[in-house]
């Protein structure tokens, strides 16, 4: 069983937890929050026994091996940062960093601590059901673009609307937020990591009042084709995402939030995938991240963690080129 701490005491912090109990392979230990009351009132219910509102007394005295980091982005790298000199294992929950600045320095950190390893949260890549969307793209001899869509209105934005400061952290460049940080990952991540890298990427954001993009449309320059990639927390879409092929389509039901999906061949027929799913879409990221941290130096699970921290870094240049190309900037950019 692996002792776990927390940082982060939300509702994704909540949904962890939960999918930590499902698996079977993670035991609540620590946690830290800005109170040591609100750590206990989070944790103790998890079963938590030590509770911090100090970060340095936290990976001082806490007895934990892995921690999650769901903490504002904009403070990622000074806690990853931390946790990586303590040589624990770290699941952080994307966007991992603000800039590639902050992504290479941790890199660089990771070498210097080989027992760490770092893990960005992305959890709908590592689902059954997208995995088999994998396989599917695999068979299509001709791809010619995609449509992926993540936008969800945000209770938050109420306050952004009715003036109410400070406003929440996620529409404040203070705390890197905004769409494009927020949801938009999800859609990156899938583009990403289906694709490969793009040629060329350009942001067109709508801005709100707060400073931050609260929604926008994102275009990523392959060879062939193009992805289009629509993105928000200002507005409810019901749209689904898509891969294009020739006659054939790949449809999902969401491409963050995957419970169908659905193959459509030259000749119009539907052909839905299946999968082992779970209710909870974090297990499954959990259960690879707990293979990985049993056995951090078994060959397979080094080839699966060099994949992933890869594919971590890609998304973090693209996410930052996409923010460049609409000048988007937040004050963790000038500590580059």
């Amino acid at each position: 069983m692996l002792k776990l701490g927390i940082i982060g005491t939300n509702i994704i912090t909540d949904q962890m937890l939960d999918a930590a109990k499902t698996s079977g392979r993670y035991q609540l230990t620590a946690v830290y929050s800005r109170t040591t009351k609100r750590a206990k009132e989070f944790g103790k219910p998890y079963g938590a026994t030590q509770f911090f509102d100090d970060l340095e007394s936290f990976f001082d005295e806490g007895d934990f091996d892995v921690v999650y980091i769901a903490s504002p982005n904009s403070v990622h790298y000074l806690q990853v940062r931390l946790a990586i000199e303590n040589d624990k294992f770290v699941i952080l929950e994307k966007p991992a960093f603000v800039n590639p600045e902050e992504f290479s320095r941790i890199e660089s950190l990771l070498q210097a601590h080989p027992k760490a390893r770092l893990v960005e949260a992305a959890r709908h890549i590592h689902t059954g059901l997208f995995h088999e969307s994998e396989n599917q793209l695999a068979k299509m001899e001709t791809v010619q673009g995609a449509n992926f869509t993540v936008m969800k209105y945000s209770s938050r934005y109420d306050k952004v609307l009715a003036g109410e400061k400070p406003y929440p952290n996620i529409f404040t460049p203070e705390f890197a937020g905004g769409a494009l940080m927020d949801l938009g990952v999800y859609a990156v991540y899938a583009s990403v990591t289906l694709f490969g890298a793009p040629n060329s990427v350009v942001y067109f954001p709508t801005m709100v009042k707060s400073g931050v993009d609260g929604l926008g449309t994102a275009l990523l320059t392959y060879d062939n084709f193009s992805v289009t990639l629509n993105f928000g927390k200002t507005a409810n879409s019901h749209l689904v995402s898509e891969i294009y092929g020739l006659k054939d389509t790949l449809v999902y039901d969401s491409i963050f939030d995957t419970t169908k999906v659905t193959y459509f061949d030259a000749n119009k027929e539907a052909h839905e995938l299946s999968a082992k799913y779970y209710e909870n879409s974090m297990v499954d990221e959990l259960n690879d991240f707990a293979n990985l941290f049993e056995n951090p130096n078994d060959e397979v699970q080094a080839a699966l963690y060099k994949k992933w921290f890869e594919l971590a870094r890609t998304v973090n240049m693209v996410m930052f080129n996409l923010r460049e190309s609409a000048d988007l900037t937040f004050p963790a950019d000038n500590n580059r």
